[in-house]
């Protein structure tokens, strides 16, 4: 993983999404010792999947980037989150609602997979109440091979969000983006499309 190669992806991706949507760039599978490549690339936002991942890479990398929280967010694992991200993709209880004190995003699970994070769509308007800082809000659609089968749940997403009045959609990962786009996405979170995993 080279800087230049990873510089060059990076700018073709931000530049294929447009400017109106973020890409963070999810981290999970990155090395600490390789996060050097991606300030060197450019890189502006990350996404970690995981607490004690983050609050390591933190402090190795603290002001290279801005930070996201992008995992399964556990309640007791919510300040330490709240005092390293400018946003959590992936609230979806009211005990981190209580506990959290940044900006985030609901994860709504459209599929219903007992195997996925996040509220389902009828529980959203608990949520929202419970959380004034809710931004909008973020799914996961089941894995498939043709990435227009995402597109019914990037756009029921959408309509949530627009039925809720907040205006942030995190949707789309590697396998997707270009859909997730196409319906509305303001953030996509991309790692092998990006990095070459």
């Amino acid at each position: 993983m080279s800087p230049d190669a990873v510089r060059a992806a990076y700018e073709r991706l931000r530049a294929e999404v447009g400017p109106d949507v973020t890409v963070v760039v999810a981290t999970k599978y990155v090395p600490l010792e390789q996060l050097a490549v991606l300030a060197e690339a450019g890189v502006e936002v990350v996404g970690e999947n995981r607490a004690q991942d983050l609050e390591r890479k933190h402090a190795a990398y603290g002001d290279a980037f801005r930070w996201h929280f992008i995992g399964h967010l556990q309640s007791n694992k919510a300040k330490l989150v709240s005092g390293i991200c400018e946003l959590v993709h992936s609230l979806a209880s009211e005990s981190a609602a209580a506990r959290l004190t940044v900006p985030a995003l609901v994860e709504v699970n459209l599929s219903g997979e007992a195997s996925k994070s996040g509220v389902p769509p009828e529980r959203l308007p608990e949520l929202l109440a419970a959380y004034p800082a809710v931004r909008g809000l973020m799914t996961m659609p089941p894995a498939a091979a043709d990435p227009d089968d995402s597109r019914p749940y990037f756009r029921r997403l959408r309509e949530l969000a627009r039925e809720h009045g907040v205006p942030e959609l995190s949707m789309g990962t590697s396998q997707d983006y270009r859909v997730a786009v196409e319906e509305g996405a303001t953030l996509v979170r991309l790692g092998s499309v990006l990095l070459g995993a």
